[in-house]
Parts: structure tokens; C-alpha cells; sequence
């Protein structure tokens, strides 16, 4: 696969909005006092009749992204709904929540109307016709219920509980989604949809909620119009535009140095280029941030599937002190998800002529029930910091701790952060699954980039740590907290020699990809049984041409 043809389909899926009032929160909230829920009533508004959209020309993003601020507004109670699946052979269940006063009931959507986690698809109509009055784009769109929101009365909940994003990680397991009571959703769907092509004008756009939804939830008919202007702009230096609505394809990043960059320069994580501190959190970015201008550089700033930069917690002010101890208090859960992002590569910014890689994206997540919480303490003039693993019991409180490794400088551009040794470790199998290369990569530094089962026991929906730019620390740090929490996984996308698999003189045939949790058992864990994945790759091609072809993973088709 040629890097134009990969970063044709590795196109970043940001997608960012203006709140309506106020930003959605960190942190959960109560219903209003007083107020009993009841089913919600739930409304299609507008934020104003006229909108300006901007029109950009870049490879791969030409055109004018539909940000024509409508919103799904709930009263009487939140539009709240569980989506999960049993497993990868199990299709996607979704169910919506109906609180009324202090009673809950749930009902199941009809099969089939849910396909995957990142919203109702299909739910809104967009319709744009141009000043003579043709007809120039009729399309429908998914609405993620977690969507830039905020609220619509001074006397709603001051912050939202729910999750600021709707997850696409392939692997994803379950999600929750929900508009607050007294809050609006952005039905935009940003970067899940493909921009528009159209030119600089004046347009008229219709919005509606299709009909099986206006159905489904008893909306009233009230389709909006909207007049649209559309002007042309020039690309604000290499990369994507920025722009108030958090830069369209403007990150300069995949997730490569879990470390800081500069603004524009290409690290990994997303560096949100226009977004200022009263910017909306926007719905999520996928399981990678895989921008189509930017270098993948192996694991670095930028990936975080809230598309927030949530910052990381501080570590205890100093390293433990008295004897050691596990104490028989929840723990962490940590299992691996099947690789993903499979592909060949020649090594990117590592070129080596003549060689062929196998770059994959790979994912270890944290079932809970209890958050993994490590950090790292630095004698002075040590190149490694000593890492514990602290224990809570169900009240927040640390009873306990154990060595469990150490963490590392990585100087490396495109990292320089502190990585936790050991954390995992990913292996080429032969179809025997027998082990054949080994990845170079197993020391990392740990982030909730990725939302992968929000419904499990005590899943934080708000976690911090969820960029490396945060989370890592400098070099001169002299101390790191970083944790994976309940319910988010740690997404590394392995692009360079030495991470990825060097399969040139490999033989043609299948082999598989395999992704281990713990690898050391260092980690103390509930369960040490569910740390492997498998995915089975078939290699074929000659040498300087390699191809991987990769098979269905039960349900799950993507590559």
C-alpha cells in the first residue's frame, strides 16, 4: 500500500462544533432537585438561520464540512441509551434508559437500527440547494447523542454525566450515550461524514430528523432552513485548516511522540491547532488520529478518542514508604484487543530501502474493576525512575502498593516522555503460532485514548490522562502518575522499524499478530488469563511489494 493510498484511508474523523450555551463537563451530575424525570421531549433547533461555512482545498479533504449548528434538545429527562455487544461474534444491542422520577425502565431499539458505536445513523436529512434552486446535496447522517453539547436553561444540569464522545474503535465493546436534561446536542457529524463538494455561493439548507426517529422518540415535524454562505479559503500553512470549529484536519499528528510538540510540527497525538480554552469539547476522534498530511511516528500526542486533552493526575508527593503489600482490594483487569490498522509500509520516516513492514495498531484496555494507577520516582541523576502500583479500597483510599518495574526516558523525536517498561509487548506468530519476529516496542506511556467498554463496573466516563502530551512527563520530571482507567484503553499504532514487523525475507502465507497485556506479570491484575489477542494476517507478494490481506474477525471486517 503506497503512503497516498494509506493516508487516503487513514483520514483523521475529527469532529468539533460550538456548544450551544455552555461546555459539557468533567465530571457527572445529578438531575435538577425537584424536578422528576420523566420520558424525554425531544426537539430539532437551530442556533441561528444563517451560517457561514468555509470552503478548503487539500489532498483528500476538499470542500465544506455542513457545521450548520442544529441540535437535539431533551426535556423532562435525558436521551440516554447502553449500546453493547456480548462479543466480536455478536452484533451490536442498544437500549435507551428512561428514568422517570426515581424509576428506571429501558426499552430495546428495533434490531439493526444501531450497527456500530458511534451513533443513530441515519438520522438526520440534510438537504442543500443552490441560489437557483437545484438540489446540490441530499444526504443523511449519524447523530451521536455525545456530540459538543450544552445547555439550553440556566437551571439545567451545570455539567453533563455523560461521555464527551461516541466511540469507533473497530474492537469497542460497549458505550453510553446521552443528552443531558435541559442540554442540546450538535447533530453534526463532522469528520464521520465526507465534506461537500460544492463552491463558493449561496445555498439554502434543510435539516431534518428522518422519520423512523421522529417516530421512534415522538419528535415533532419541524424541519429547519437555514441560509448558507459558502466562501473559499486558502489552507493555513502545511497541513489542514484551522478553524473556530477545531481545525479541520489541522492535526499534525498521529500518535507519535506520547510526548509534547510544537504547534504544526508532526508528533502523534492531535495538537488542536484554533482551539482556545473555552472551545466546546468536540465529539470523538476515532480509535487513532490518522490525519492524511501527517507522518506516523509511532506513539505521540494528539490520540485521544474525546478529542480532549484531559490533563494527567499528579503522582503522591513521594515515593512509598513501609513495607509492601497486595491487599485483597479491587484491581485492575487489563486484556488485549485483536490488532487493527493492518498494512505494509517501508518503514516511513525510518525508510530502509528494499525492506517491507508490518504496521498494525494495537490496544490494551482496563475492564476494571478498579483503575491501574503507576508511578514512577527519580533519584536525582537516574536515567530510570522505580515504579509502584498502588491499591484503593472501594472508598478512593490507597491501602496498599508494590514495586512493579520502572519507567524509562525515551529521548527519541516523536517521544521524549517517560515510558512504564513492560506494559505490553506484540509479537508476529507463524501459522502454528509459534513466535517468529518480535516488536522492539514494549516499554509505553500509559493514556485513556480510547473508549472501549463504558458499561463495565465502575467505568470512569470522564477519565483523566487521556493525551500522552499530558500524561508523560519531561525530562526533567522527577516524578510520573500515569493510569489506564476502568472502561478506556491505550491505543499505539506501530509505523517504525523496530516497532512494526520486518517481514521482507518472511515466506508468503498466514500468520497472525499477536497483542499481550502484562507480558511480565509484573501488574497485579484480577485476571491474568485474557492478556492475548490474536489476528490472523496472510502475507503474499514478492519483496518491495509486499501484501497483507486481513480476514474477518468474527464479526469484525476491518482491516
Amino acid at each position: 500500500m503506497t503512503r497516498h493510498h494509506r493516508n487516503r484511508l487513514w483520514r483523521s474523523a475529527l469532529a468539533a462544533s460550538a456548544a450551544f450555551t455552555v461546555i459539557a463537563g468533567v465530571a457527572g451530575a445529578a438531575p435538577v432537585e425537584g424536578k422528576a424525570e420523566s420520558s424525554p421531549k425531544l426537539r430539532l433547533i437551530a442556533a441561528s438561520n444563517t451560517v457561514t461555512l468555509d470552503r478548503w482545498e487539500g489532498e483528500g479533504e476538499s470542500g465544506v464540512y455542513l457545521d450548520l449548528g442544529t441540535y437535539v434538545t431533551a426535556e423532562g429527562g435525558p436521551l440516554e441509551f447502553n449500546v453493547t455487544r456480548k462479543s466480536f461474534k455478536d452484533p451490536v444491542v442498544a437500549k435507551q434508559i428512561i428514568r422517570e422520577g426515581k424509576k428506571t425502565r429501558t426499552r430495546a431499539l428495533p434490531a439493526g437500527l444501531v450497527k456500530d458505536f458511534s451513533g443513530l445513523s441515519g438520522f438526520i436529512q440534510i438537504t442543500l440547494t443552490d441560489a437557483s434552486g437545484k438540489r446540490v446535496v441530499n444526504r443523511t447522517e449519524t447523530f451521536c447523542p455525545n456530540n459538543a453539547s450544552g445547555r439550553v436553561r440556566p437551571d439545567a444540569p451545570a455539567k453533563s454525566k455523560y461521555p464527551e464522545s461516541c466511540p469507533t474503535n473497530p474492537f469497542t465493546l460497549g458505550s453510553v450515550w446521552g443528552v443531558e436534561n435541559g442540554w442540546a446536542s450538535n447533530t453534526y457529524a463532522g469528520y464521520y461524514s465526507n465534506p461537500v463538494d460544492v463552491p463558493a455561493g449561496e445555498y439554502t439548507a434543510k435539516v431534518s430528523v428522518t422519520k423512523r426517529y421522529r417516530d421512534l422518540f415522538n419528535l415533532p415535524n419541524e424541519p429547519k432552513t437555514l441560509k448558507v454562505s459558502v466562501r473559499e479559503r486558502e489552507p493555513e500553512g502545511e497541513g489542514a485548516p484551522a478553524s473556530a470549529h477545531g481545525s479541520h484536519g489541522s492535526m499534525a499528528s498521529g500518535h507519535s511522540g506520547h510526548g509534547a510538540g510544537a504547534p504544526g510540527q508532526a508528533t502523534g497525538h492531535a495538537y488542536h491547532e484554533g482551539r482556545g480554552a473555552d472551545a466546546p469539547a468536540p465529539p470523538a476522534l476515532p480509535y487513532a488520529l490518522k490525519a492524511g498530511r501527517m507522518a506516523h511516528l509511532g506513539d505521540g500526542p494528539g490520540h485521544t478518542d474525546g478529542s480532549r486533552i484531559a490533563p494527567a493526575l499528579k503522582p503522591n508527593a513521594k515515593r512509598p514508604v513501609g513495607r509492601a503489600s497486595v491487599p485483597n482490594v479491587p484491581k485492575p483487569d487489563l486484556r488485549s484487543l485483536p490488532a487493527w490498522d493492518i498494512g505494509i509500509s517501508d518503514g516511513e520516516d525510518g525508510d530502509v530501502p528494499g525492506k517491507d513492514y508490518m504496521v498494525f495498531s494495537a490496544n490494551v484496555w482496563n475492564a476494571g474493576p478498579a483503575p491501574l494507577v503507576v508511578d514512577g520516582f527519580r533519584s536525582p541523576g537516574k536515567d530510570l525512575m522505580d515504579a509502584y502500583q498502588y491499591f484503593y479500597d472501594a472508598k478512593g483510599k490507597q491501602v496498599g502498593y508494590s514495586p512493579t518495574g520502572t519507567m524509562e526516558w525515551d529521548p527519541r523525536v516523536g517521544h521524549e516522555h517517560w515510558h512504564f517498561t513492560d506494559f505490553a509487548s506484540y509479537r508476529l506468530l507463524r501459522a502454528n503460532q509459534k513466535e517468529i519476529v518480535r516488536s522492539g516496542k514494549e516499554a509505553f506511556c500509559l493514556a485513556n485514548t480510547d473508549a472501549i467498554d463504558y458499561t463495565v463496573k465502575n467505568a470512569n466516563w470522564h477519565p483523566n490522562n487521556t493525551d500522552l502530551s499530558t500524561a508523560c512527563g519531561q525530562q526533567s520530571s522527577l516524578s510520573v502518575r500515569e493510569v489506564l482507567d476502568v472502561g478506556s484503553g491505550d491505543t499505539y499504532t506501530q509505523y517504525r522499524p523496530g516497532q512494526s514487523f520486518d517481514v521482507t525475507d518472511l515466506p508468503n502465507g498466514t500468520y497472525y499478530i499477536q497483542v499481550i497485556a502484562n507480558p511480565e506479570k509484573r501488574l497485579h491484575e484480577t485476571n491474568l488469563n485474557n492478556n492475548v489477542a490474536l489476528r490472523k494476517v496472510v502475507l503474499s507478494g514478492t519483496k518491495g511489494a509486499r501484501k497483507v490481506t486481513v480476514p474477518a474477525h468474527d464479526l469484525i471486517n476491518t482491516p
